[in-house]
């Protein structure tokens, strides 16, 4: 059966106290709104029709793709007449009504809801609720089948008792649609155009309502506020966390951990408090990352090591490679087997070779440094002249003396070396010694400068 998928993303959100449209708050790091349309595309429909209102420019601009179609609802009138602005670009057998500001619905829960739905029958999906207060009630007869749902502004003291909540989330026959949405009224205490309205009016046209039921209260949550944003961003945590845990990772304190991006692991990784990976961010087996570290769109190989307080971002550490504590590796790094990067080292666009070391307080930018070389403490490549980038390329087995500085472009043969507090600025043939500072003089009987 063909789909379409509507998203309703036109509330003002005023409870947010914020200029950003409501959907546009992140959890991990992702809007609202792009959570729930990541959902709608695993389901693979013909279309996405986003309804948009308030701020929709900004929300067209964050999150515009190919596949979807943004409809604009000039007046917020209900959810129903949300619905009715993408009526004329719907045409397929199924219907799906999701919110974009329920991030966390998941793809398994709406492919049991729509699995319900045929020619006489739709799919509501609904949630057990401790404090049902503000939900509309699911209304059943003696023999539990729907009959209706009916708001909290508009229930009764008896409706009020029911603890089965509408989630809002709706699956329905394509072809039932425009004429429920153009019988709806806005006669109830809000004046508005409910789209709940639409099952008491297919229970009188003879269709079943079949009903499928969230696993918990927070995977259909809407965050009305920043007090339910935080709990949305918690339980995505949570979830993402149990998740990973089952694949084999080990995370010292599994409420000490974000996720805000993709990531895939492999078995006996090993992830201390405080780690925060972002983007896209592949971990092989045998991985350990220590506390503190900030891990974003990097490839850790297996058995690499990232030591406390360190920052990945764009980098790749091969099989065995460690780094840290305090250790910088920016977009362009690639580590080789067994490299070290040891504390207050930064490295940008730069290739450390198999076992090549920099133990310590060093900036290596724009360079390639072969395998085994030894980079001293306190060296920095000079790749930047003010307007250009060069690069310095070191051979295999190179030893960098302490506090040399390499002026680039220059380039370093295998196994040659540089005596400490050198500046290098001309290429060093393999096998030479390249000493490159002022000569040392002694000047006896120098007086201090004293304070007049």
């Amino acid at each position: 059966m063909s789909l379409d998928i509507v998203i309703l993303a036109a509330g003002q959100g005023t409870r947010m106290r914020s200029a950003l449209p409501k959907v546009l708050h992140p959890v991990a790091d992702k809007p609202m709104l792009g959570h729930v349309i990541d959902t709608a595309r695993s389901l693979q429909p013909q279309s996405i029709q986003v309804v948009i209102g308030h701020g929709a420019d900004k929300v067209r601009e964050r999150l515009a793709a190919d596949d979807l179609n943004f409809v604009i609802q000039a007046e917020q009138l209900g959810t129903g007449h949300a619905v009715a602005q993408a009526l004329p670009q719907l045409s397929a057998d199924t219907v799906l009504i999701l919110y974009g500001d329920v991030p966390l619905i998941e793809t398994a829960t709406l492919q049991r809801l729509l699995a319900l739905v045929s020619d006489d029958r739709l799919g509501l999906l609904t949630v057990e609720l401790a404090d049902p207060t503000g939900y509309g009630r699911i209304v059943r007869d003696g023999n539990g089948v729907v009959q209706a749902i009916v708001e909290h502004k508009d229930a009764s003291e008896a409706q009020r008792q029911i603890r089965e909540g509408n989630t809002g989330i709706l699956a329905v026959p394509g072809k039932r649609l425009a004429d429920w949405l153009g019988r709806l009224s806005n006669s109830n205490a809000q004046g508005e155009y409910y789209l709940t309205d639409v099952i008491a009016m297919a229970v009188a046209d003879g269709l079943t309502v079949a009903t499928e039921r969230a696993a918990d209260e927070m995977e259909v949550l809407g965050a009305n506020d920043r007090i339910q944003l935080a709990q949305l961003e918690c339980h995505y945590q949570q979830r993402l966390a149990r998740r990973l845990m089952a694949q084999g990772v080990t995370l010292r304190d599994p409420h000490r951990f974000d996720v805000r991006g993709q990531v895939s692991v492999g078995r006996d990784v090993t992830i201390d408090i405080n780690v925060i990976l972002e983007g896209k961010v592949v971990i092989e087996d045998f991985v350990s990352i220590g506390p503190n570290c900030v891990i974003k769109d990097s490839v850790l190989r297996k058995g690499a090591i990232v030591k406390a307080n360190s920052h990945l971002d764009g980098a790749e550490m091969g099989e065995g490679a460690d780094c840290g504590p305090f250790a910088r590796l920016r977009p362009g790094t690639k580590l080789g087997a067994k490299a070290h990067v040891g504390n207050f080292v930064e490295l940008k666009n730069a290739v450390l070779g198999e076992g090549a070391k920099a133990g310590h307080l060093s900036y290596l930018g724009d360079a390639e440094i072969g395998a085994r070389t030894n980079i001293g403490a306190g060296t920095i490549t000079c790749n930047y002249d003010g307007a250009n980038k060069f690069r310095t390329v070191l051979g295999e087995d190179v030893f960098i003396g302490s506090n040399s500085a390499l002026v680039a472009p220059v380039t370093l043969g295998d196994r040659a070396t540089t005596g400490a507090g050198s500046v290098v600025t001309s290429d060093v043939p393999a096998d030479t010694l390249a000493v490159g500072r002022a000569k040392q003089r002694n000047i006896e009987g120098w007086k201090r400068p004293t304070k007049k």
